[in-house]
């Protein structure tokens, strides 16, 4: 493991050490690596996932930007139709920049509030 790795690990634990989805106001995590994104909303009282989107259904050649703005629709769309309006925004130890930020803007777009 990289010092990058421990990094973003301690960055991530501490962040999760203060942030907590409940049944009101379920996580909304975000997850990406090189080529993919992935979002789900979280209930962690129960443990259980009440939404997903992921860009990997996604078959369109766009930047990856526009693919995590696309995602942000579909979770948007998807946390709607299992009734969840407001989340707490989990950016997993990422810099709110760039594909994080577009899927954050997006998810807002369609209606989240956070």
């Amino acid at each position: 493991m990289t010092s990058e790795d421990k990094r973003h690990l301690k960055i991530k634990k501490n962040i999760r050490n203060k942030i907590s989805g409940s049944t009101k106001r379920p996580r909304l995590s975000v997850f990406r690596s090189n080529k993919q994104i992935y979002a789900q909303v979280i209930d962690d009282i129960n443990g259980r996932t009440l939404a997903s989107a992921s860009s990997l259904k996604l078959t369109d050649k766009l930047s990856k930007k526009e693919i995590a703005s696309k995602v942000g629709e579909l979770i948007a769309l998807n946390a709607q139709e299992a009734g969840v309006q407001v989340v707490v925004f989990d950016r997993n130890g990422y810099l709110y920049h760039g594909r994080v930020k577009e899927l954050a803007e997006a998810a807002r777009n369609g209606g989240l509030k956070f």
